[in-house]
């Protein structure tokens, strides 16, 4: 069918559409949008929190420069082993005058591919909904922003985290010399970060906080802060004892082997099934945990594990979301690592970009180019 977008004319295939403001919508599984000029530059969205969203040269073909194991810390893993210009929930093609062409998903588990000539949008799952919609780039991305799930809450707090100064090497000791000092400042939230824990999966403090994880909550309120804490509650790994002691837990393809989810700390990631009952309920007294030792601030991080193997996960994660924001209830919730779309509405925060780094140059670390 034609369809008039202003003054663009583009033909589509779809099983319906109907107006809307600043454009219209279209339903469909998948729906083919053919613009009418040849682009060469293609907006592609990035999974989630770390995975690269920005505008690409379609005449250079995409390249998984990272390897295998690394992937899933990156991306979609098809995004980046499709050998096309596929982006994650949406896309957008720009025209010879700088105007915009988008497709974009209102449902989860979605994907959409960049030629010159074509946006095609394909749902994983049960996800119909689309958003199209043609003029200058800022007008349309607003546009189709109004359409997802509103943020949750207002100005984000100014937050003390213990990662960019410390990393893992952190202690009750430590973080309490340190919260004297922050306390000096406009800081609302001191936050603990990675290294208190006895294990991913074993969420436990270690010997080095023997007084526990409430006496220091208790310690940093004293001084007028917010407590906030670090959890990657989806991740396990193989020095945890959960993971031998529930190893049914893991998430498992489809020969039965678990997947992994990429590789960190100089060890193999696994994942949780989200789409157990179990864990779903293990992860609720997770975060009830968190919230009786005195924390309200949940940085809640690697949460793309409760989605692999990527769009097709979508609707579990965003089920699997809703129960740990429930059982959060008012407590601040950071979302990182996380995929973007599927993550709206229920995040209070969400990253959009990668950890900062206490150097300039990236060749050894490099995380899309030269990551050992």
């Amino acid at each position: 069918m034609r369809l008039s977008l202003g003054e663009a004319e583009v033909c589509l295939t779809a099983e319906g559409l109907e107006e809307a403001p600043e454009g219209v919508r279209l339903v469909g599984r998948e729906v083919r949008v053919f613009p009418p000029f040849r682009s060469q530059r293609f907006f592609r969205h990035g999974w989630q929190s770390w995975s690269l969203a920005a505008w690409v040269d379609l005449a250079q073909a995409p390249t998984p420069l990272l390897p295998e194991a690394r992937r899933p810390k990156a991306d979609d893993p098809f995004l980046l082993e499709t050998g096309a210009w596929w982006g994650s929930g949406l896309g957008a093609l720009k025209g010879p005058d700088g105007k915009v062409l988008l497709l974009g998903a209102l449902d989860v588990g979605a994907r959409v591919l960049g030629r010159e000539d074509l946006l095609l949008g394909r749902y994983s799952g049960e996800g119909r909904g689309w958003f199209l919609a043609y003029g200058e780039e800022e007008e349309v991305f607003s546009a189709y922003a109004r359409l997802l799930p509103e943020r949750r809450s207002g100005r984000p707090p100014r937050v003390w985290c213990s990662w960019y100064s410390f990393y893992t090497g952190i202690g009750e000791d430590l973080l309490l010399k340190v919260l004297d000092e922050v306390a000096a400042f406009p800081f609302e939230v001191f936050q603990v970060d990675d290294g208190w824990q006895r294990a991913l999966g074993d969420w436990e403090p270690n010997e080095r906080f023997p007084r526990g994880m409430a006496y220091l909550a208790q310690r940093v309120r004293e001084k007028g802060l917010r407590a906030g804490i670090w959890l990657a509650p989806f991740l396990v790994t193989a020095d945890s004892s959960l993971l031998w002691e529930r190893p049914d837990w893991l998430l498992r393809d489809g020969d039965g082997r678990p997947v992994r989810a990429g590789f960190n700390w100089g060890k193999p990631l696994y994942a949780l099934d989200a789409g157990n009952e179990e864990v779903l309920e293990w992860v609720e007294s997770l975060v009830r945990k968190a919230l009786a030792w005195g924390y309200d601030y949940l940085k809640l991080d690697f949460l793309y594990a409760a989605a692999l193997p990527g769009a097709e996960g979508e609707a579990r994660y965003r089920r699997a979301l809703t129960r740990l924001r429930e059982a959060a209830k008012e407590a601040y919730l950071l979302f990182c690592g996380a995929p973007i779309l599927a993550s709206l509405g229920l995040a209070d925060g969400l990253r959009v970009g990668p950890d900062v780094a206490p150097y300039w140059d990236n060749e050894d670390r490099s995380f899309w180019l030269a990551d050992p």
